[in-house]
């Protein structure tokens, strides 16, 4: 039996860390069908400028018991829209509130607390269950694919979002092969290792057009000018100097709290490569706060990380067997993660750096997560290519 069995983990190989029901199928009733209907109004009440008094006047005011007999998807659902909404009612406005009021505070906190995340919006959210698929029967591919909640209503923010969606998908393949990988690198079984590793360079391989579709609907300047914004969080972040105040939440004490915005970089799958891999990055800035991103992924991806790393030998086995084959197939995995960070960069730089005369409200040189990016991108880049082992 493999060590890391993927249904373990609320994952599988056709999904990987996307979520196992598909989110646009699922029903919300009561209180929460009028949130939803409050949510799915979002492009046309940040259009007209006045989302706060609406998101005030407009929301049913439920108490934590609303919660308690949720579903897992029917939670994840609720979290995707009452998520957009905070940051709707956060960001789509002139002036930055230093208080998040109830009928969105208590509703946030009751659902993190049911999903095991912080409350505030984060990449599962924004992307793992965020999605339908417009023939039911087909694939997770991003011809086949819509947008569930979104803040706007043009096809750039639902692209981004989509890309990343399939991106999941596809790496689904791999990551249903790393207990697998595990196991053989444990028993000393060169031949199945390597045949398992160059599968896994494969996906890797095939990642990189899904990535490079990017620019096709999404523009970096409508990205970067009129998504991003809504992104951050009130950590490291100057316009929150003091943290946000969640409103009637009583385990908080009215005292201003502190998380870190929507960032790609809390997806999981390079997580996971690194460590079936061995990959380790030096200390920085970066590397604290990547791992402080640790919580807001879903519990049971963390504990697929974590036990990846803990139970791989995979790097040891690699360098002790001196098999040149096994060696070559270990690095084409290296390099295929190396290339998908480079293309990361580019993208950054394109969709960030480069956009930064344009955008006044947020230093361009920080991610909406809360901290500086671009100098340390390339340094993990190059630390993932110093990985190499000699052949």
């Amino acid at each position: 039996m493999t060590t890391l069995k993927l249904s373990d983990y609320d994952m599988s190989a056709e999904r990987g860390f996307l979520c196992r029901h598909t989110p646009a199928d699922v029903k919300l009733t009561g209180g929460l069908a009028k949130a939803r209907e409050v949510a799915m109004d979002l492009p046309a009440l940040l259009q007209a400028g006045n989302v706060r008094t609406h998101l005030m006047d407009g929301l049913p005011d439920l108490s934590c018991e609303s919660f308690a007999g949720l579903s897992d998807a029917e939670a994840r659902m609720a979290m995707v829209h009452y998520a957009f909404m905070v940051q709707a009612y956060m960001w789509g406005e002139p002036g930055t509130p230093t208080v998040l009021p109830k009928n969105l505070a208590v509703p946030m906190v009751a659902l993190s607390k049911h999903l095991g995340q912080p409350p505030i919006m984060s990449y599962s959210v924004y992307v793992l269950d965020n999605w339908g698929k417009l023939d039911k029967a087909g694939p997770i591919g991003l011809d086949n694919l819509y947008l569930v909640q979104k803040f706007l209503s043009g096809q750039d923010e639902s692209w981004f979002i989509l890309v990343h969606v399939a991106i999941e998908a596809r790496a689904g393949a791999c990551l249903a092969l790393m207990g697998d990988i595990v196991d053989a690198a444990n028993q000393e079984d060169i031949e199945k290792t390597r045949s398992l590793l160059e599968e896994t360079a494969q996906v890797w391989v095939d990642l990189r057009p899904l990535f490079n579709r990017m620019p096709e609907r999404c523009d970096p300047h409508i990205y970067f000018q009129n998504i991003r914004p809504y992104l951050h969080g009130w950590k490291d972040n100057p316009e929150l100097p003091n943290g946000l105040i969640y409103e009637g939440v009583e385990e908080f004490g009215n005292k201003p709290q502190y998380f870190r915005g929507q960032t790609g970089s809390q997806s999981s799958i390079v997580p996971a490569m690194d460590a079936l891999m061995g990959v380790g990055h030096a200390a920085d800035p970066l590397k604290a706060y990547l791992d402080q991103l640790h919580i807001y992924r879903p519990p049971a991806h963390r504990r697929f990380i974590d036990d990846l790393r803990a139970k791989s030998k995979l790097r040891a086995f690699v360098t002790k067997s001196g098999n040149k084959a096994l060696a070559e197939a270990y690095n084409a995995n290296v390099q295929a993660v190396s290339d998908f960070r480079s293309l990361h960069l580019e993208y950054a730089a394109k969709y960030i750096s480069n956009q930064s005369s344009k955008q006044k409200r947020n230093d361009p040189n920080i991610g909406t997560g809360g901290t500086p990016f671009m100098k340390y991108l390339k340094k993990h880049r190059d630390e993932t290519q110093a990985n190499l082992v000699s052949v």
